[in-house]
């Protein structure tokens, strides 16, 4: 059995704030979670969290949402259209004032109808103009360019126009994980867990994430510094 260990960390000391492990082999519905736990070890309550592309989820980023925590992450790029060398979803922009799309040759997609699939409410949106556009064969095989729109689509605009304007959070994220993983992988060596059980390992997972803690604190305060904050 594999696990899947969770770090929330404090990107100024590199401090873990809060941790888990799973057997869950993927990240896609870890984000809400740990960010929640990060947020009351903390105590910060504007709280921003810096997450890799294989946190995303549109459910996750609106739990983050309504928790008022805000998110940093990029979408994953898994267009099928763009990887048959069409237009991708992100070249079709999106009026909210018109309920609308328009599209690369400027034609518009109204709205035309919603549904729900796989739980989320979806619009969807064409136009009656893509038979005979000329630039059909840059768009799309089929008779039409659809369109779905989740219906809180908004929130992940708006995760995209936070990373637009502040790239450098990505790179954030990185400097403030390499540590503290770099740290714990090579204490643990290449066995990794000595322990099983998903309880055990957590166990484990807990005594390491302690000493890591205690030493970058020791870093940061001193001994006597961790032995007053300790008391106090």
């Amino acid at each position: 059995m594999g696990y899947n260990v969770q770090t929330a960390v404090d990107s100024r000391h590199h401090l873990i704030v809060a941790h888990e492990v799973t057997n869950v082999g993927s990240d896609r519905s870890q984000l809400s979670r740990m960010a929640k736990q990060a947020r009351d070890a903390s105590g910060i309550k504007d709280l921003n969290v810096v997450a890799d592309r294989g946190y995303f989820k549109g459910e996750e980023i609106l739990a983050c949402h309504k928790a008022g925590i805000t998110t940093y992450l990029p979408k994953p790029k898994t267009s099928p259209s763009q990887a048959k060398g069409m237009y991708p979803r992100e070249a079709f922009l999106f009026i909210p004032e018109r309920n609308e799309y328009r599209c690369p040759a400027g034609e518009r997609l109204i709205w035309r109808f919603k549904n729900v699939e796989k739980g989320q409410t979806l619009h969807c949106y064409w136009s009656s103009a893509c038979p005979n556009c000329t630039m059909k064969g840059q768009c799309t095989t089929g008779k039409y360019r659809r369109i779905k729109r989740w219906e809180h689509e908004e929130v992940l605009e708006a995760v995209q126009s936070r990373l637009d304007q502040k790239p450098e959070m990505m790179r954030l994220r990185r400097q403030t994980v390499e540590h503290p993983f770099g740290t714990l992988k090579a204490w643990m060596g290449a066995t990794h867990f000595l322990t099983k059980s998903l309880k055990n390992v957590s166990t484990e997972m807990s005594l390491h994430v302690l000493a890591y803690n205690m030493k970058r604190v020791m870093k940061i305060l001193g001994t006597k510094g961790l032995i007053q904050a300790m008391r106090a």
